[in-house]
């Protein structure tokens, strides 16, 4: 049985894991961490991850960036590898996960979802095979209005993806409202919308002459997140040192 901790565990992903940890036959969770009380969990939740003092195979990662150094030196000391969910890090903490990676196992995603790395790999085939065939290529995200950022992480991850197969050539574009010119060939658009409360949609158009071909991935809860932590999880656990990512969950 695979041991695991959850750092961030009132919160709302963090709840989200335990519960499907619980429903799990090959990891359970050992303890968990937050800064936050009120919640009856029934593991052991210290406050700060250096107070920790239950072993495990594990950390699952879903809390805030402040919390991500000393999160990242606890692992390096203890030698645990880490599923790193945790968004809006700064230059200066991905160099740590960088270093922290040298040490102990590290797996960051953009897009924890199986499916939308799924389409990841997908979306290089496609491209290579639609793109040179004269394919405009334009992306479309949707999301709730209380997100704060925009394009998404994923429909950048989805864009960069693209771009390498095309030795990063393409240019991404958010804005035409100022342009007065035709669509170049080597551009790719990103669109944003923002309402109600949806979870995370994303559509990826290859608009070639008479017919057009969509790539769509939609996130009903942010329990497609949490899934996709926990097979992670069970991924990472005994790995070596070295930085992993969600391609390497898929690829086994």
């Amino acid at each position: 049985m695979i041991k695991a901790i959850m750092h961030g565990c009132n919160g709302k992903m963090g709840q989200t894991i335990a519960r499907l940890i619980a429903a799990d036959e090959e990891i359970e969770l050992a303890a968990g961490v937050d800064a936050f009380t009120g919640i009856d969990n029934p593991f052991p939740v210290f406050q700060t991850i250096s107070e920790c003092n239950v072993d495990a195979d594990v950390v699952i990662d879903f809390s805030a960036a402040p919390a991500v150094d000393g999160l990242l030196e606890w692992c390096v000391e203890k030698n645990v590898p880490c599923v790193l969910c945790t968004t809006g890090l700064s230059e200066a903490q991905l160099r740590k996960v960088k270093e922290a990676s040298e040490k102990t196992a590290i797996l960051k995603s953009a897009n924890m979802s199986l499916g939308i790395n799924m389409l990841l790999k997908l979306l290089k085939e496609a491209a290579g095979i639609l793109a040179p065939a004269g394919f405009d290529i334009e992306i479309v995200e949707k999301h709730h209005n209380q997100k704060l950022d925009a394009p998404s992480g994923t429909a950048l991850a989805l864009a960069d993806s693209i771009n390498e197969e095309f030795d990063n050539s393409y240019e991404y574009v958010y804005d035409r409202s100022q342009r007065r010119e035709k669509r170049d060939k080597k551009e790719m658009g990103i669109s944003a919308v923002r309402g109600g409360t949806i979870v995370g949609d994303h559509d990826v158009i290859f608009a070639g002459e008479d017919e057009v071909i969509t790539f769509s991935h939609t996130a009903y809860s942010k329990a497609v997140f949490g899934k996709g932590a926990v097979q992670a999880a069970k991924f990472l656990a005994g790995k070596s040192a070295g930085m992993y990512d969600m391609s390497d969950v898929i690829n086994g």
